[in-house]
């Protein structure tokens, strides 16, 4: 196997920092940020104290955009580079992890389009039940599996005309929830605690946003064109995706005031359209909906490249159907057996957090330690004769372990989830993080004493 088998062409190499900019715009401009924003308000946050998490939160993309630096320089995606310090086989461990999270995530896409479609038929006096969700699930399950069949030029184009579009459109919406808002109540909200409120706030929003997406990141990177500037890599990934984001989040805090239940009802969708005028519900769901479709794109994009990671080659056809039939199943669950969407949703992220926040921390404290001279081509190819990376390995055991340890959720209490941690899971998302950092330095430093 040659470096042009795990470099990426550089005829390929197509994206500008412009692009790269609308394609994360277009993919965190879903107005799934606005129930992000309903939820951290949960926190009992003054409006200051908000408006800082949402910011703080929003600015953890530069988590993904240093990822995506590296793999610009490097001209490889994702989970290639990750060989390297987890070892060719060691890999396989957080690649199946991020591979259930973009699943995940193409999961609840569907699920929130069904319920909006399902929304929308409400409003056309079409009552809700089994037989419309059912409807309603097939309808947009059916095109969110027919953009997996894009292309690469493709799917640039739409992300930048969907950024344009829905995002013009967003700001009508975002402008109406604030002229619905009860301001006086924004800013009478009581100052809350820092260590038990704002962190565990921003904890939640990374979670969700930055660190989920982290895995995806390079992916795009090596796909910048080489004389891209690094630091416009960086700064077009963390604001592209950090500031609809941020304004979707605003909007959150001002309408949970006159949609106090946004941040636990089944359906924050139907929530949302109860706070707009009847007039405006087709623009709604448009949006909404359109919201969705940047997201849809890029998930089955990662998790098609993490398959074919893990040596597991498949045709785009067969790759569609097994994608779909995982999907629909996950889907089916939530809205006819569960039926609690955001119990279920909050439940994910935790989870899939911890295990990536330490994932994360890995690949860039492996970076910055060992590969500050490039990455050595021989450890990211298959036929690597580092099979294990030990190291990396135990980090990320020690450290996703550690992080369990500390989280609380509705179906699982860690023996270490007191004082601040006993009501905020997404706290563990960060002890997650930092432990893995902290375990990867000593295994460092013990295997430099090995050397001398």
């Amino acid at each position: 196997m040659t470096a042009a088998d795990i470099k990426i062409p550089a005829s390929d190499k197509t994206l500008t920092s412009g692009k790269l900019f609308y394609n994360w715009f277009a993919a965190n401009i879903g107005i799934m940020g606005v129930v992000y924003g309903a939820i951290i308000v949960g926190y009992h946050l003054s409006f200051v104290q908000l408006i800082l998490a949402a910011l703080v939160g929003a600015l953890t993309f530069a988590i993904p955009g240093w990822v995506a630096v590296v793999g610009q320089r490097e001209g490889v995606t994702t989970f290639k580079l990750s060989r390297a310090a987890f070892g060719v086989f060691g890999n396989r461990i957080p690649n199946v992890m991020a591979w259930f999270n973009m699943i995940g995530w193409l999961a609840i896409n569907v699920i929130t389009g069904t319920l909006l479609l399902t929304t929308m038929f409400q409003t056309l006096a079409i009552k809700k039940s089994p037989l419309i969700v059912l409807i309603s699930l097939i309808i947009f399950a059916s095109f969110v599996i027919l953009s997996g069949t894009l292309k690469e030029a493709t799917l640039a184009t739409v992300q930048t005309l969907i950024s344009w579009v829905f995002g013009l459109l967003t700001l009508v919406i975002l402008a109406l929830f604030f002229i619905h808002s009860d301001w006086q109540k924004v800013f009478a909200m009581p100052a809350g605690s820092w260590l038990a409120g704002f962190l565990p706030a921003v904890a939640f929003i990374a979670a969700g946003s930055s660190i989920s997406w982290s895995m995806a990141a390079a992916d795009w990177g090596a796909y910048v064109q080489p004389e891209t500037k690094p630091a416009a890599t960086f700064w077009q990934t963390t604001l592209g995706a950090g500031i609809p984001l941020f304004i979707l989040m605003v909007g959150g805090i001002f309408l949970s005031t006159v949609s106090p239940h946004l941040a636990t009802a089944n359906d924050p969708y139907q929530a949302m359209y109860g706070s707009l005028p009847t007039w405006l519900g087709p623009i709604y769901f448009l949006v909404a909906a359109g919201g969705l479709v940047p997201q849809c794109l890029v998930s089955f994009r990662s998790a098609r490249i993490n398959l074919a990671t893990m040596g597991i080659q498949l045709t785009q056809k067969r790759s569609l159907i097994g994608h779909s039939l995982v999907i629909l199943t996950i889907a089916v669950y939530i809205l006819f057996i569960s039926g609690n969407f955001l119990t279920n949703f909050e439940l994910f992220l935790n989870f899939l957090g911890i295990c990536l926040a330490s994932w994360v921390a890995i690949f860039l404290t492996d970076a910055v330690l060992n590969r500050r001279d490039g990455y050595d081509l021989n450890l990211l190819k298959p036929t690597s004769p580092v099979h294990y990376n030990w190291a990396g390995i135990a980090a990320w055991v020690i450290a996703t372990i550690f992080g369990f340890l500390f989280t609380s959720n509705s179906v699982y209490r860690g023996p270490f989830a007191h004082g601040i941690f006993a009501h905020n899971s997404s706290l563990a998302v960060f002890v997650s993080g930092l432990a893995a950092i902290v375990v990867l330095l000593v295994a460092s430093l013990f295997q430099k004493k090995e050397r001398n």
